[in-house]
């Protein structure tokens, strides 16, 4: 039966102080068994399970180092604590650095043996404590997978809902003929994808909690233009974007505002059967944090405050720009109308990359 303490392997060349060394640490509860050399030592470590080894330096043959080392190189090596005849610091400092949990020099009498039993029961709690945080972090591990699955399966079933109440919508539009109803329910059509996006791309991706805004404005952008031109109007945007990701709340609120934006670019900024074309940006800028900008080279703002827009497009991206703790400009120098927002910086690790 295992000893509470510990199950030592005790490797000395000397026969009367394994003899002891056996004796002492039995007493104080541990299981020992010994080996006269490092070649016999290390074929019971390969036979049967130790907790720790207390290795002795000197030995003929293969040498406490030598014998260290090919402990060391196992898959699962148990703690080797070095014992030395010598009191030099080099001996100790070697073999700490070869990968000795602790060292012990021998003395006459008990005092070595409760040495040796001090030394064990650190090197075995360090293994205990290295053994409970591998633990937890495998635990962890697990849990973080489980609740990736979740969030995924989550994002997954809101993107089909949603898309379930686009086509409602879509549906709703069919039925009925050209005019304010029909392109209000367009409008919230759309508006309704560009939160569609976001959720499809949390369950598609690899981060289930950052949505990478390349890709994401790249296809809302792809979809507007398809949806906003015609072949008597074309309406041709250009999209630029860093690398950016960030948490899925703004990234809706970015995503429903460049929307409104550019749809109002294409319906207000050019005649009905000209064509145009609508900037949209979205960049990196230091410490000073992100830049969105939607412009366009149409008839401007003239002596309006703002541009050309429905009551709720203009409430939509108020509200969406509060959230995020900002708000959309319109810059007065530029040609036509160019609406740009500021995102300040935030710390590593808080989703803005």
């Amino acid at each position: 039966m295992k000893s509470s303490r510990g199950r030592i392997l005790y490797v000395d060349d000397d026969e009367g102080l394994r003899r002891l060394v056996s004796r002492a640490l039995e007493r104080r509860g541990y299981e020992v068994r010994v080996a006269a050399s490092g070649q016999e030592g290390l074929a019971m470590l390969g036979a049967e399970p130790f907790d720790l080894v207390a290795l002795d330096h000197y030995m003929p043959g293969q040498d406490g180092f030598a014998t260290l080392q090919a402990i060391r190189a196992l898959s699962d090596p148990p703690p080797v604590v070095y014992v030395t005849g010598s009191d030099e610091t080099r001996v100790a400092v070697a073999a700490l650095k070869a990968g000795a949990a602790d060292y012990v020099v021998k003395t006459v009498g008990e005092d070595f043996f409760d040495l040796l039993r001090s030394a064990f029961d650190q090197a075995l709690e360090q293994v205990a404590l290295r053994r409970r945080h591998d633990e937890a972090q495998a635990a962890l591990a697990a849990s973080n997978r489980r609740l990736e699955a979740l969030l995924s399966e989550v994002n997954h079933r809101v993107a089909n809902s949603l898309q379930m109440v686009s086509a409602f919508v879509q549906l709703q539009a069919a039925d009925l003929e050209e005019g304010e109803c029909r392109t209000a329910l367009r409008d919230t059509q759309r508006r309704i994808e560009a939160i569609i996006q976001v959720h499809r791309r949390l369950y598609t991706s690899d981060d289930v909690e950052l949505v990478d805004m390349r890709g994401y404005l790249e296809a809302l952008v792809r979809e507007l233009e398809d949806s906003l031109s015609t072949p008597t109007a074309p309406r041709r945007l250009r999209l630029s974007v860093d690398p950016i990701r960030l948490h899925a709340d703004k990234a809706v609120s970015l995503g429903v505002i460049v929307n409104e934006l550019i749809t109002n670019a294409c319906k207000y900024a050019y005649d009905v059967a000209a064509p145009g074309d609508v900037r949209i940006g979205f960049s990196h800028q230091g410490q000073a944090g992100l830049l969105l900008f939607v412009e366009d080279d149409g008839r401007g703002l003239g002596a309006d405050p703002d541009p050309k827009s429905t009551g709720l497009g203009a409430r939509l991206i108020r509200a969406m720009a509060a959230s995020l703790q900002t708000v959309v400009e319109y810059e007065s120098g530029h040609a036509g109308v160019r609406a740009t927002l500021r995102l300040p910086a935030e710390a590593p690790g808080h989703g803005q990359s």
